[in-house]
């Protein structure tokens, strides 16, 4: 294995994580925003208020794409395991 194959390797999972992550985090940022902006106008500072949607979307977010991000980690590993087997040639 070479440094080359290393950071390939290493990009690679970096950018899945990032797909798989993705989507959560953005779920999790508009409702921060969305929340952030209904507490501004009404004045209610409640910390939970933030806290729970952000939590509950997140859940629905993972249930929604799970498939999809389980497909991606299945084919990143089949294909690290299979380079492993070769000894990354």
């Amino acid at each position: 294995m070479s440094e080359g194959d290393a950071l390939g390797i290493i990009q690679q999972a970096i950018w899945l994580t990032i797909v798989l992550a993705g989507p959560v985090i953005a779920a999790a940022m508009i409702i921060g925003v969305t929340v952030a902006f209904f507490q501004a106008l009404t004045q209610v500072q409640e910390m939970t208020l933030t806290f729970v949607p952000k939590i509950i979307a997140g859940f629905l977010i993972i249930l929604m794409t799970g498939s999809y991000s389980g497909g991606l980690l299945k084919v990143f590993t089949e294909q690290l395991y299979a380079r492993i087997a070769t000894g990354f040639k």
